[in-house]
C-alpha cells in the first residue's frame, strides 16, 4: 500500500509549535498540510506521525477529533518512528511530507508517485539539487530502503531526517531526483519561521481555489513580487547545520571510546 507519513510535533526548535499554529481562521498549518494530500489521487492512506512526548497530545487529541489516524513514536528518532509506522500500517511505499510545508502541491506529489511505480529506484526526492521551490519537498522510498536505513544509520542526522541514511550511501540505492523543468528552488515557502508563516498566511488569503499549487503561488510572485522579501532573510538550512553538528561530536565521541578501548 502507497501511504504518506506526515512528521509533526510541537517541539520545533525554530518556531515552537507551529503546526498547530492557525494560516487561517480556525485552519491550523497541520491542516492545511493534510488538507493539500487529499487531493492526491495516488495517496492510498496518510497518518500523522507524532511523538509520545506529552507536549503533543494536543496534535493527538485535535487528529482524534477529525477522525485522522495518528502514530505516536519517538521524539528525536524520527527515522525509527517512521519505520514504526509503515510497518504497523503496512506500507509498502512511504511518502514522506513535514508538517511544515502547508502548500505541498499533491499534483507533483501524484507526478512523482506515478514515476516511482513506473521504476525500480529506492528513494525519489526533489532536492538533490533542488530545482522546485522550499515547501513543496517530496520524498518517496520503499519499505525495504527504509528498514535497511533504521537497521544500519547512526549518525544523529541520519536518525533525526530520515531519508540522509539514503543519500550517504548511494552505492546502497537505487536514487533518483526529480527535477523540473525551470530551477523554481530560489522562491521558498516552507514554514521555519514566523516570516515563513506570514507569508503562507498572506498567499492563502490572495488565493482562494484548493488545492492550491505551485503555479497558482508562482503567479502571486509576479503579482507582488515584494511577497518574495517577506522570508528572505531564514535560513532554510539552519536545522540541518545543527544536526552536522551533533554529527561531528557524535563521532568525536565514538573516536574517544574506541581510544579508550585500546589503552
Amino acid at each position: 500500500m502507497i501511504g504518506c507519513i506526515i512528521q509533526a510535533r510541537m517541539k520545533s526548535q525554530r518556531l515552537s509549535g507551529k503546526v498547530m499554529m492557525d494560516v487561517e481562521k480556525n485552519n491550523p498549518l497541520l491542516n492545511s498540510v493534510i488538507s493539500q494530500i487529499t487531493y492526491s489521487k495516488l495517496v492510498k492512506k496518510y497518518v500523522v506521525a507524532t511523538s509520545n512526548a506529552k507536549e503533543n497530545d494536543v496534535i493527538f487529541e485535535f487528529l482524534k477529533n477529525k477522525n485522522i489516524d495518528c502514530f505516536r513514536g519517538d521524539e528525536l528518532d524520527v527515522l525509527d518512528r517512521y519505520y514504526q509506522c509503515a510497518k504497523k500500517f503496512s506500507f509498502s511505499t512511504i511518502i514522506r511530507i513535514p508538517s511544515d510545508k502547508p502548500l505541498i502541491d499533491p499534483f507533483l506529489m501524484d507526478k512523482i508517485i506515478d514515476f516511482f511505480n513506473s521504476n525500480s529506484f529506492d528513494y525519489i526526492t526533489t532536492f538533490l539539487p533542488p530545482t522546485f521551490p522550499s515547501g513543496t519537498e517530496v520524498e518517496i522510498f520503499s519499505f525495504a530502503a527504509l528498514e535497511n536505513a533504521w537497521k544500519n544509520a547512526e549518525l544523529p542526522s541520519e536518525r533525526e531526517h530520515v531519508t540522509p541514511y539514503f543519500y550517504n550511501n548511494k552505492n546502497k540505492f537505487k536514487i533518483f531526483n526529480y527535477e523540473s523543468k525551470t530551477n523554481l528552488s530560489k522562491f521558498r515557502y516552507a514554514v521555519d519561521r514566523i516570516e515563513d508563516l506570514k507569508l503562507v498566511k498572506i498567499l492563502m488569503s490572495r488565493i482562494k481555489k484548493r488545492p492550491i499549487t505551485i503555479e497558482d503561488i508562482l503567479e502571486q510572485f509576479e503579482i507582488d513580487p515584494s511577497l518574495i522579501n517577506i522570508n528572505k532573510e531564514v535560513n532554510y538550512y539552519e536545522g540541518f547545520e545543527k544536526s552536522k553538528k551533533e554529527d561531528i561530536d557524535f563521532l568525536n565521541s565514538q573516536k574517544i571510546k574506541e581510544n579508550e578501548t585500546k589503552n
